[in-house]
């Protein structure tokens, strides 16, 4: 199967300062001592101030990318954001993204959203655009600031969620490198199983609203019934399309949804605990930059980069399930 030409040339991440302990939410929430870490598989993860930016972060991630590989702002020619959430209805976060970096004004800059899987999906039409030779340099950032969406009354989805962003550059590289197989499928009955119902026409002052309606809400059993009947033929699907079996894929990157769903990878799915990539302890689900933030750390670990094959796959709001087989 040929490969669509594609090469990561530098990866990054940004945090948060505010790290929040799950001892600390026990006490917040009135909870036992090691009740939310039970729970919820977290030690801790990152929260941002009330009066910390999206965008910010978002260029703190793109910096410490640039930096790390020593790449001029200058170069970049496409900007491209991949959050699941806005900073706002219009004009499109990367913009937003664009006017606190050092990137010059004037570059291209878009928006994809398909919730925690708009990484991979950018990705695919990052390499897209490269292979028209319009773009040569282009960088991809995801940042999403979950904490500001949580609805404490629901326990279930309100302890997991952590803060971040991360970004990657992409050039077309020698041919040698590239994307082996892509997958998007979306079942619509998971529809309203994870949702913030406000920010668009649906809810707002003029069709009516409740200030609840800015909140995240997931139906986190029957969401997880549908992903996981889903989820295994998806693989299969994937990696029949790429002529692989699991056993030849080297690291599989998977969105960091919750620490069931990385154990049903793990004994459902059968990735081996050494292929899967799980930084869920100390980041929490991340939403959009989970996998960014998981596939950097697969690379600075060296379990990117010199092997022959990557998975990153991911479930998100739809109900959407997405996966990418990339040689490094």
């Amino acid at each position: 199967m040929s490969l669509t030409p594609l090469k990561i040339i530098a990866s990054g991440i940004a945090l948060p300062r505010n790290k929040v302990w799950s001892s600390q939410l026990d006490q917040r929430l009135n909870k036992q001592p090691g009740y939310v870490e039970k729970h919820s598989g977290i030690e801790y993860r990152y929260h941002a101030k009330d009066n910390d930016s999206q965008a910010i972060l978002a260029a703190e991630a793109l910096h410490n990318t640039l930096s790390a590989q020593h790449i001029a702002p200058s170069s970049i020619d496409l900007l491209i954001s991949a959050s699941a959430i806005a900073v706002q209805a219009l004009p499109c976060t990367a913009a937003h993204i664009l006017a606190v970096s050092d990137l010059p004004a004037g570059i291209a800059c878009f928006d994809i959203n398909t919730s925690c899987v708009s990484f991979i999906n950018a990705l695919q039409v990052a390499a897209g655009l490269l292979a028209t030779e319009q773009y040569q340099r282009i960088a991809i950032v995801s940042a999403d600031l979950a904490s500001r969406g949580i609805d404490w009354q629901h326990e279930e989805s309100s302890l997991i969620f952590g803060d971040g962003a991360a970004c990657v550059i992409v050039e077309k590289g020698d041919g040698n490198s590239g994307i082996l197989t892509y997958r998007l499928e979306t079942y619509p009955q998971g529809l309203d199983l994870c949702e913030i119902r406000a920010g668009g026409t649906r809810c707002n002052p003029r069709s009516g609203m409740q200030p609840s309606d800015f909140l995240f809400h997931m139906q986190p059993k029957p969401l997880f019934r549908l992903a996981s009947s889903l989820i295994e033929d998806f693989m299969q699907r994937l990696l029949t399309q790429a002529h692989l079996t699991l056993n030849q894929i080297d690291t599989v990157i998977p969105h960091q949804a919750s620490h069931l769903s990385l154990e049903h990878m793990r004994r459902r799915l059968g990735v081996p605990t050494e292929n899967l990539i799980d930084i869920y302890r100390h980041h929490g689900n991340q939403v959009a930059a989970s996998i960014p933030t998981a596939l950097h750390h697969a690379i600075i670990s060296d379990r990117f980069y010199g092997k022959s094959c990557s998975m990153l796959i991911g479930t998100a709001a739809g109900l959407a399930l997405c996966a990418m087989i990339l040689v490094p």
